[in-house]
């Protein structure tokens, strides 16, 4: 019998091949192999998570079918925080949140490729960082602005495909509304700490 995690593997799944015309995301599906094992996790909530409610409300139609699983199974998925108050702030971190569906340490295992959601709450700043990884986001949600090497901040819709290239640095920037993004890393390895180049401020660098 299909569990929730298996639906929303599933929905997952679809929308990336639906998504999988735009390079590189159909390089990545190349990489995946779908008959992953199962994984026990041990359910772990986070503060940003108050914020579901409210993304499942801004999504378009494409979207919104993996969104409400994901909200529907929140509650007993285990998610995670790379970084601690000392990095940037208790305000940063009770408004930030992954939980990673598959890979070296998600729900399901997976050697190659990691893939999972970023939550950021309204008023983020996640300051430039890079990885060995590279790494595909799509917003699920928009008025989010991204930047990626020395480019200025740019608001991006939901659904764009944003491919960041092993190393190359890159921040983001929530306004008034809260981010949802799916995420996929590849090459490095996939459970790495970024390595953080910028600071939290109350500009948008």
């Amino acid at each position: 019998m299909a569990t929730k995690f298996d639906e929303l593997l599933g929905a997952f799944r679809s929308y990336l091949q639906m998504a999988g015309s735009v390079s590189p995301v159909g390089e990545f599906l190349g990489d995946i192999d779908w008959a992953m094992p199962a994984r026990t996790l041990e359910p772990k909530s986070l503060a940003c998570l108050s914020q579901m409610g409210r993304l499942a409300e801004m999504v378009a139609p494409a979207e919104r079918r993996a969104v409400e699983l994901l909200a529907s199974c929140a509650d007993v998925l285990h998610w995670g925080q790379t970084y601690t108050a000392a990095d940037f702030g208790q305000h940063f971190l009770d408004n930030y949140g992954w939980v990673e569906l598959f890979g070296t340490r998600g729900h399901y295992m997976n050697e190659k490729v990691a893939a999972g959601f970023l939550v950021l709450g309204p008023g983020i700043e996640y300051p430039d960082h890079h990885h060995v990884a590279e790494e595909v986001y799509i917003p699920l949600t928009g008025g989010t602005e991204w930047r990626m090497g020395d480019t200025p901040f740019r608001e991006r819709r939901g659904g764009e495909v944003i491919h960041h290239a092993s190393n190359m640095n890159h921040a983001m920037h929530t306004g008034s509304e809260p981010l949802l993004a799916l995420y996929l890393w590849r090459g490095g390895p996939l459970a790495a700490k970024s390595t953080v180049t910028g600071t939290v401020t109350d500009g948008r660098g």
